[in-house]
């Protein structure tokens, strides 16, 4: 953007008093009309920073219209402000001037209470499992004030689904790396290709540090339960995105079950990979859909073809063929129409299939894009609440004493937003409790620099 853009959306947003795009609409409660008016862009990152450490990547993925921008005054009877364009313009400009995220003692007016709180916690470690956009922000608050944090990662490369599940058509790895570069500038340290339950052990990491903080996600895909899904040739979306290791699909047909993100992300990068066609295939409306609407006009733009209200009944094995040597058993699935009805007590319009509207498509691949879980085996000592993820307080705590977890493997909603709230969160959970007296009733630590 230049500046004429920039002036634009300054002139443009209303300065509300009451601020619902960030009460009511940004995870993160970003402070916006702030930011946004503000033209010192490093006064305007260090604003940012009150709250988030990753603007640059929030502002370029984030579902804005479902969130800040759908809170904002200036939408009800025209087009939103464009916070988005506008907080990556910051985020992008705090990476090409090397802005630093203040720390506490950063401050030219620390006050007694900071000093206080940096000397009780100056000498803590904490470890953080997972460096997703929950590990990566939780690690960043804690080591602002004085923490000595490291991450632990089961990859090679930092950044979690951020790295190893959003493709890098839609979020540029050059913009991930910096962003957490700036977050290690902190001094933070890493260990890298350490897996846990494998590499390292939680009775380990408990001895060794004061608190832990789990958010290695959940990225397991879940199945549909139906006929052939165990078929070669059927794949999760999760695991498709997070491995990057694709069959080849040049001249292929595929589909990709599920109306989500994920959804979106797999059969983009599946198209741009040379498959002939492929298909969405949501049991519900399109504007039921919950992937963000940019995503789907893209997919749609790109060639993706949508079958709406259709669900899909089973996945038929190829007859007649060896399939030893290919890399799919595949060779149709069975597809049905859907209605969508009201059930009492349920707000949203639910999907049931129409009898005798059974059809068939012939299929070369198919993926499932429609959730996915945590791996048992690497929270088999906690306590899991009922649809199996790692059970916490209001707290964030586990039922292991001094141990959090957030982001998805607690079932917090996911997004990139929620999931670096929820680190947040864990962050100021863990500074009450390192600190024991330390008690601070805004939502989040302010270290802003002063002029």
């Amino acid at each position: 953007m230049n500046e004429t853009k920039i002036d634009e959306i300054r002139n443009y947003c209303l300065n509300c008093i009451n601020k619902p795009c960030s009460k009511n609409g940004c995870p993160l409660n970003n402070d916006i009309p702030v930011f946004i008016h503000e033209e010192d862009m490093k006064k305007a990152f260090e604003i940012l920073s009150n709250t988030t450490v990753l603007p640059a990547i929030c502002g370029s993925i984030c579902p804005h219209e479902k969130q800040c921008q759908g809170s904002c005054i200036r939408g009800i009877k025209g087009e939103p402000v464009s916070i988005g364009k506008m907080e990556a313009f910051i985020g992008k400009k705090s990476i090409e001037n090397n802005y630093k995220i203040p720390k506490i003692m950063d401050k030219n007016d620390i006050s007694q209470e900071e000093k206080e709180l940096y000397e009780k916690l100056k000498d803590k470690k904490v470890a953080v499992v997972g460096s997703g956009p929950a590990g990566l922000t939780c690690s960043a608050f804690l080591a602002r004030v004085g923490v000595k944090v490291t991450i632990y990662e089961r990859h090679d490369t930092l950044g979690g689904i951020l790295t190893h599940g959003i493709p890098d058509f839609r979020l540029d790895r050059q913009i991930i790396k910096s962003t957490i570069d700036k977050i290690l500038d902190l001094g933070i340290d890493v260990k890298l290709n350490q897996q846990l339950g494998k590499d390292i052990k939680m009775e380990e990491l408990t001895e060794e540090y004061d608190a832990v903080f789990i958010a290695i996600g959940a990225n397991i895909p879940t199945k549909m339960g139906i006929e052939g899904e165990d078929l070669k040739g059927v794949y999760g979306g999760n695991t498709l995105l997070e491995d990057n290791s694709h069959p080849d699909y040049k001249n292929k047909t595929v589909c990709v079950i599920g109306g989500g993100n994920v959804a979106m992300d797999a059969s983009r990068t599946i198209k741009r990979l040379g498959a002939k066609d492929v298909y969405v295939i949501y049991r519900r409306a399109e504007e039921q859909m919950p992937a963000e609407r940019k995503e789907i006009e893209d997919a749609k733009n790109e060639g993706i073809k949508f079958l709406f209200q259709t669900n899909i009944v089973r996945v038929i094995k190829k007859e007649n063929e060896d399939c030893s040597k290919l890399e799919t058993d595949i060779g149709q699935i069975e597809c049905i129409k859907t209605e969508l009805v009201q059930k009492e007590y349920d707000a949203r319009l639910s999907p049931v299939n129409i009898e005798g509207s059974n059809f068939m498509l012939d299929m070369d691949y198919v993926v499932m894009a429609t959730g996915s879980k945590p791996k048992e085996d690497d929270i088999a000592e906690f306590e899991k609440n009922k649809w199996g993820y790692i059970n916490v307080n209001e707290n964030m705590e586990t039922n292991i004493p001094n141990v959090f977890a957030g982001g998805d493997i607690a079932g917090e909603k996911s997004t990139v937003a929620w999931a670096a709230r929820s680190g947040r969160n864990a962050a100021e959970s863990i500074i009450k409790r390192l600190s024991k007296k330390y008690e601070k009733k805004t939502t989040h630590y302010e270290c802003t620099q002063s002029k």
